[in-house]
């Protein structure tokens, strides 16, 4: 199993719609690394749902993978996974804290000119943001 952070603006999506739809596609991704992360990812993956350009921007809950890699419809160059949502954290677990907590000083979303929208975790940095995120 791995574990991933996925991106994404809360006027676009957000965990509140990720909650009440129960799953979504995650269309829309158009970088050929964060492409290549999708189709490497399989059901079950565990996922941190990351704010992006919020206030504050930061992980707002966990998901898990529902559907592997398929053709994005629009473009077959580009792919899709399917993700559900898994729960909503009371508060959102700000970057400025995941910047500050020892265990995540390596954590892609950690470091300066970190734009990717899907990024790889490590097991240990996924245990330490959920544990931040259930508080």
């Amino acid at each position: 199993m791995k574990h991933w952070l996925m991106k994404c603006e809360p006027g676009a999506y957000a965990i509140d719609d990720l909650e009440r739809d129960g799953s979504t596609k995650w269309e829309g991704v158009r970088n050929y690394q964060a492409r290549n992360f999708m189709r490497d990812m399989r059901v079950g993956d565990k996922v941190l749902f990351y704010a992006s350009n919020a206030d504050p921007s930061g992980v707002t809950g966990l998901a898990e993978v529902s559907r592997e890699a398929y053709p994005d419809p629009t473009d077959e160059t580009w792919t899709l996974v399917d993700i559900r949502f898994a729960k909503k954290f009371p508060h959102t677990v700000a970057l400025e804290t995941l910047k500050n907590t020892p265990g995540l000083e390596e954590m892609v979303v950690t470091k300066k000119g970190s734009r990717l929208s899907i990024q790889p975790v490590t097991k240990k940095e996924y245990e330490i943001v959920v544990k931040m995120g259930r508080k």
